[in-house]
């Protein structure tokens, strides 16, 4: 992933998960069950975590880039559209069919966590 666009995308996930996070507080509270308000909550909170994450993985390959950091990037990009997308749609729809990609998105973050970690395995000492 080229850095302007790896920066630009996680930029952009960012300032979703303000307005998510923003439209789920100020404007899903009276309207959703609080099962669904849940769900769209959950999908903000990983998106943020992994939004973060992201940001520490591109600056980490600024300063040394190593073989499995853009993968990890991709992995969390995907799973992030899955997971909390699915999420998000399935809070404002009910459309239950969404469920099943609901882990498979979290199949695709933990894929990223464990790619990061055999990434971080290999990293030489420095000396």
């Amino acid at each position: 992933m080229h850095k302007r666009r790896g920066w630009t995308l996680v930029a952009l996930s960012g300032l979703v998960v303000v307005m998510a996070g923003a439209f789920g507080a100020h404007a899903l509270g009276g309207t959703l069950s609080p099962t669904r308000l849940d769900a769209f909550d959950t999908g903000v909170r990983y998106q943020a975590w992994h939004t973060l994450a992201a940001m520490a993985v591109l600056i980490w390959r600024a300063q040394q880039p190593l073989k499995g950091q853009r993968a990890v990037l991709w992995l969390w990009s995907m799973g992030m559209a899955a997971f909390s997308g699915s999420l998000y749609l399935l809070a404002l729809t009910g459309a239950h069919w969404l469920g099943p990609i609901t882990p498979l998105g979290g199949l695709l973050l933990m894929a990223g966590w464990l790619t990061l970690a055999i990434c971080a395995w290999r990293q030489r000492p420095a000396d």
